[in-house]
């Protein structure tokens, strides 16, 4: 599958813009706060709902503008998709899929597949857990869009609680009651919807593994180990990965930790807690791995990433955007990774200069400046 056609409507700095894309290699050539990101930006939205620079969807809609329109038409098989998402500062977002609307914008989730390498993937590996799970649930979501049902309904449930946790640290005795018996059934939810998403993140890294163990050789000429591990936030984490097992722990974590949880006024128990440890050579990357490293750590998860996609789901590999990364690596991991990416069924490379682009990776480039994209090879 590759994205043929990218259409704007007042979207971060374009008012209007429309990009034809062929299949294999497409170089984005502009300075710096041209608008290049802005472009595959918005490509990885329409297939994963979210930005990989921000974390609400108000700053993708152009100051002055109320509602922003994104629009991709993807080819696979000689067959033609049109996905489109209308972002709206004032009412919830619309999706159309062939130009039919849809029920909800989630729907969208699985039609198009994009793995997006940019800066910020440091901070996959040197900033906050958040970042982790994010790409944890980011990748299963991609592989089956039904978990981001999942996904949606556990943050609703855990929004419910810690609201209830606040609740009940204020409460009168005569209602504290009626306060507990709500708790326990937001307990039940919270420990069901937990007990699925963390066993689907642990069977993620299993699939995840090698592919990273193999990919993290390759671009680093470290032989490692490599290894990624599933911290789990559950005090008595059952062997089996059974289901019923894991609800059941979850429940009793919650019981055991009710006190501390009214005290503090927060949910210290789920999957909104756990981590995935990285490490090189037996030690954490966060904190003792070198620049290099790190970098090396963060270009092997989104490479592994995207050869689980291109292996696991339907419709060819997925598109991979290299968003203004080749100035940050030093000239071996820049090579290795150009090798890779001109393998892909469709590569997006972003560069402030034309000179940034290694040479495996010459292929139709569009110049980018001043609110225009201009094809000029």
């Amino acid at each position: 599958m590759f994205v043929r056609e990218l259409s704007l409507r007042d979207f971060r700095s374009y008012e209007q813009v429309s990009v034809a894309f062929p299949a294999g290699v497409s170089a984005l050539i502009g300075s710096n706060g041209q608008g290049k990101t802005n472009l595959i930006e918005a490509i990885a939205y329409i297939a994963t709902l979210g930005s990989h620079r921000v974390a609400t969807d108000a700053p993708l809609i152009r100051r002055g503008a109320t509602s922003a329109a994104v629009r991709v038409v993807a080819s696979h098989a000689g067959r033609d998709i049109e996905l489109q998402v209308e972002i709206d500062a004032q009412r919830p977002n619309r999706a159309t899929f062939n130009r039919s609307p849809l029920k909800r914008p989630r729907d969208l989730l699985g039609y198009l597949n994009v793995v997006v390498f940019a800066p910020e993937d440091l901070a996959l590996v040197k900033g906050d857990p958040s970042d982790r799970r994010h790409f944890m649930d980011q990748t299963l979501i991609a592989l089956a869009p039904r978990l981001a049902a999942t996904r949606s309904d556990l943050d609703r449930v855990l929004k419910q609680r810690n609201a209830l946790l606040k609740t009940a640290q204020h409460a009168a005795r005569r209602s504290a009651s009626d306060v507990m018996h709500t708790l326990d059934a937001w307990d039940a939810q919270f420990a069901r919807l937990s007990a699925q998403l963390a066993l689907q993140r642990l069977a993620l890294i299993d699939s995840l593994l090698p592919h990273a163990q193999a990919h993290y050789a390759m671009v680093s000429d470290d032989r490692g180990p490599f290894t990624m591990q599933y911290e789990c936030s559950l005090p008595d984490q059952p062997a089996a990965r059974d289901e019923a097992e894991w609800e059941q722990a979850y429940l009793a974590a919650l019981a055991q930790r009710r006190g501390d949880e009214i005290d503090r006024g927060i949910t210290l128990v789920g999957p909104q807690r756990d981590e995935l440890a990285i490490s090189v050579r037996d030690l954490p990357v966060k904190g003792y791995a070198s620049h290099g490293e790190s970098w090396s750590a963060a270009l092997t998860l989104r490479l592994a990433a995207f050869e689980l996609l291109r292996h696991d789901r339907p419709g060819g590999d997925p598109v991979l955007i290299l968003d203004d990364v080749f100035a940050e690596l030093d000239a071996r991991r820049r090579q290795r990774l150009a090798e890779f990416a001109h393998r892909a069924e469709q590569t997006i490379v972003t560069a402030a200069v034309a000179d940034d682009v290694p040479e495996v990776l010459q292929g139709a480039q569009f110049q980018v400046g001043n609110g225009e994209v201009l094809r000029v090879r």
